[in-house]
């Protein structure tokens, strides 16, 4: 199954899991450029459920817009500052975020294809960043980057709901 099928596919999976629980998500990109946005915004009724997104493809955009700190961008720091930044910003329960070194240079000492990932709700412990390697060229890089972020907010919105603060609930 090719990348765009399967993102189709999980932003429908995700948008039935965001109107069953109720809870709203935002995007931050870097490196996907709006691919992730663009996925939701085409799943089924996303006006209920997806506020919107910031691709913020320049380090100074991350800071000035999302409150990412001074340092390295394509870092666990970094994205996990930007699904806060953007969770904030746009009023929503979950920000998704993902920044990486696309390629074919590396980025903040990041080899090409390292990927870093996070959803963050409103507790201390969620939004933990993930690392993937994607092997490829910077558009394979990117299109399974959208997977991947698609594939981390599903298992997100399967589990219990948690608010701004830290309360859970069931959405």
């Amino acid at each position: 199954m090719d990348h765009d099928h399967q993102a189709d596919q999980l932003a429908g999976e995700i948008a039935g899991l965001a109107h069953a629980t109720g809870r709203t998500v935002a995007v931050a990109e870097s490196l996907t450029g709006g691919r992730i946005c663009a996925a939701l915004a085409a799943a089924e009724a996303s006006s209920e459920w997806f506020r919107g997104g910031v691709v913020a493809y320049a380090s100074e955009v991350k800071r000035t817009v999302l409150q990412v700190a001074q340092g390295p961008v394509v870092s666990a720091e970094a994205v996990h500052a930007m699904g806060v930044g953007v969770r904030d910003l746009l009023d929503a329960d979950l920000g998704l975020a993902v920044t990486g070194a696309g390629g074919p240079a590396p980025q903040d000492g990041q080899e090409p294809g390292t990927v870093f990932l996070a959803v963050v709700d409103g507790s201390e412990t969620g939004g933990e960043p993930v690392l993937r390697h994607i092997d490829g060229d910077p558009g394979q890089v990117c299109a399974a980057t959208v997977t991947e972020a698609l594939k981390l907010l599903a298992e997100r919105l399967r589990l219990p709901a948690v608010t701004s603060s830290g309360a859970i609930g069931s959405g």
